[in-house]
């Protein structure tokens, strides 16, 4: 290195800002490490992607999730192609007709006649955001019945289903954590910050808790709901149940870092102050555990989908006629499925991408904010 290059290094605060180079924060920092990982951003994309859809289920879906044509029960997916006999088209369906061969279903291609998919045209009139009522879909094939992924046991569009099942299986997540992350934290910091013999009880009853299966505690909890709830009304059942089950190693975890910062000098100059317990645990403690509680939070959602897709599979979670991607699930649980049907499982790819992008995601802001 040359003297002008050392020249040309900045000597103060104010020449480092000036010089565009900044003053970075924990936060900026953290942003920059996370914004290196690959798998994170991948992660980040695919989960903003998944909720998208799940928002605008009704314009994307061509019909409603109770939407039924008997012809086309466990109808074969339809899979859309812009090739035929070596030339260029626009994106088209073949129409299927059901035929019998030797007392067996057989589906039939009837590839000499081609139905253009229209884009944002109209078809089956919805209300978007459950406000606005219009007739206008992202994709639309007018003459025929068109099922992208296939046709399930009752002759619904297994696309449609997905879509909204999204809904409630990623709204769970999101709702539920967030129960268990209030819950957790408050009794982790209570048990943490004062100790003593209410320390003492909680741990004891956290202890029991953990002691118990979680699914099976999940199915003597998720039994006990009344079978003439409404749907509605079973879905803040399941948030309720997922919530209760899973606070309890969050509490713990809070309960530790309180107890490593109750004693910093930080915590200790506002009890010299006069400054009460509540204004040192919400401007103190539980800001402190911002970043961990971030972190949980990330990695805790695809457990909490696993949850109620789990409950539902069993046939202890959502019930028609809302749909979930666990209700879907339990209606493939046949063997006749995996050998006659094998489309009906497509439920299980958003699945294992919400769970899978969500790792990557708590991983990627693990890294970024506790890099050591």
């Amino acid at each position: 290195m040359t003297k002008d290059d050392f020249s040309k290094i900045p000597l103060n605060i104010d020449e480092i800002t000036n010089s565009g180079l900044g003053v970075m924060t924990r936060t900026s920092l953290a942003a920059r490490r996370f914004r290196k990982s690959k798998l994170g951003l991948a992660g980040l994309v695919i989960v903003i992607l998944l909720y998208l859809c799940a928002i605008f289920a009704d314009f994307i879906a061509p019909y409603d999730y109770n939407y039924q044509n008997i012809k086309m029960v466990y109808a074969p997916p339809q899979v859309p192609t812009v090739f035929s006999n070596g030339k260029l088209y626009r994106p088209f369906v073949y129409a299927i007709k059901k035929s019998y061969l030797n007392d067996q279903i057989q589906w039939l291609y009837s590839t000499d006649v081609k139905y253009p998919i229209r884009f944002f045209s109209e078809g089956c009139s919805h209300k978007l955001f459950g406000v606005f009522k219009t007739k206008r879909h992202l994709f639309v094939v007018e003459g025929i019945t068109w099922y992208p992924l296939g046709g399930d046991n009752l002759g619904r569009c297994l696309f449609t289903r997905i879509l909204y099942g999204s809904r409630i299986s990623l709204t769970v997540g999101l709702v539920g954590v967030a129960v268990t992350l209030l819950f957790g934290t408050f009794i982790g910091t209570i048990s943490g910050y004062y100790g003593g013999w209410l320390d003492i009880v909680i741990q004891r009853a956290i202890e029991v808790l953990m002691s118990f299966p979680a699914i099976p505690l999940w199915m003597a909890l998720a039994a006990a709901l009344p079978a003439d709830w409404s749907p509605i009304k079973v879905y803040f059942g399941i948030i309720t149940i997922l919530s209760l089950v899973g606070w309890g190693a969050l509490a713990r975890q809070v309960r530790g870092l309180v107890l490593s910062n109750a004693r910093s000098q930080y915590v200790r100059a506002a009890q010299s102050f006069g400054a009460s317990d509540f204004y040192i645990i919400t401007r103190h403690l539980v800001p402190s555990c911002f970043s961990f509680l971030i972190v949980i939070a990330t990695l805790s959602i695809p457990a909490t989908i696993l949850g109620e897709t789990a409950l539902s599979f069993l046939g202890l979670g959502i019930r028609s006629p809302m749909t979930s991607w666990g209700v879907l699930l339990q209606e493939a649980q046949h063997v006749r499925v995996i050998t006659q049907s094998p489309w009906l499982l497509f439920p299980l790819i958003p699945v294992l991408l919400t769970v899978v992008s969500f790792n990557f995601l708590g991983d990627a802001f693990r890294d970024a904010i506790s890099p050591e």
